[in-house]
């Protein structure tokens, strides 16, 4: 299954990838981009965390939904799609809801949490947490009402420019007098369109969860850990 993976990468290293524990917090639009792309490079203890139901308007940029399964579980219909890409996968899905007073309980034991939740409070209290724990964190942005895929990178957050997320970040960091140029995030550059309602493409979310995933990818590849 993975063997033009391993060509790539040697043995090496895609041993370390499966060896890797990994907390996937949030499985929408960027979220089930990043949990397919660690499936398919070879991951396969993967926690994922999400509090929500497939609604009809996600089937538009989140993988793991289709006409089928509105209605059901985020988390589950994650965990069938990874089993059916890799039986060997070891998915555990948390259908919960995070938040500043239940983060701390689910960190334990991870090598990187990657962070693709959309509640700012919790976004910063991972932030704080990973000052003081072994695991690394990778967080996304924002990635609605954009919608072009070569302004996004792999940045710190002290270097982010014209995200709305990142800079209330930026600020809760400087309060708490946190170093934003330790913490990693994935951030575009693209002015937000200026539309009152909820207005999301796929281009976006999707290249920032793949992102997600390559940060970590790179990181056991250079580092070794």
């Amino acid at each position: 299954m993975f063997d033009r993976l391993i060509r790539l990468i040697g043995k090496d290293n895609f041993n370390k990838i499966q060896n890797t524990n990994v907390l996937l917090i949030g499985v929408g639009g960027v979220g089930s981009a990043t949990l397919e792309t660690l499936v398919r490079n070879g991951f396969i203890n993967i926690t994922i965390i999400d509090f929500d139901i497939i609604d009809e308007t996600n089937i538009n940029r989140q993988l793991i939904t289709n006409s089928s399964n509105v209605g059901n579980i985020k988390v589950d219909e994650g965990k069938k799609r990874c089993l059916l890409i890799n039986p060997n996968c070891n998915i555990k899905a948390i259908n919960e809801e995070l938040d500043i007073d239940n983060v701390e309980s689910y960190i334990k034991g991870f090598d990187y949490i990657i962070d693709a939740c959309d509640d700012i409070d919790v976004k910063f209290k991972l932030i704080e947490l990973s000052m003081n724990n072994p695991f690394k964190l990778i967080e996304s942005m924002g990635t609605a009402k954009k919608l072009d895929p070569t302004k996004l990178s792999i940045t710190t957050l002290e270097k982010t420019e014209y995200d709305p997320i990142a800079k209330i970040l930026r600020k809760k960091c400087r309060e708490n007098r946190i170093n934003s140029n330790k913490v990693h995030v994935v951030s575009s550059t693209e002015t937000p369109i200026n539309i009152q309602e909820k207005a999301t493409s796929s281009i976006v979310p999707n290249t920032a969860g793949i992102l997600l995933a390559s940060y970590v990818i790179n990181d056991i590849i250079n580092t070794g850990e």
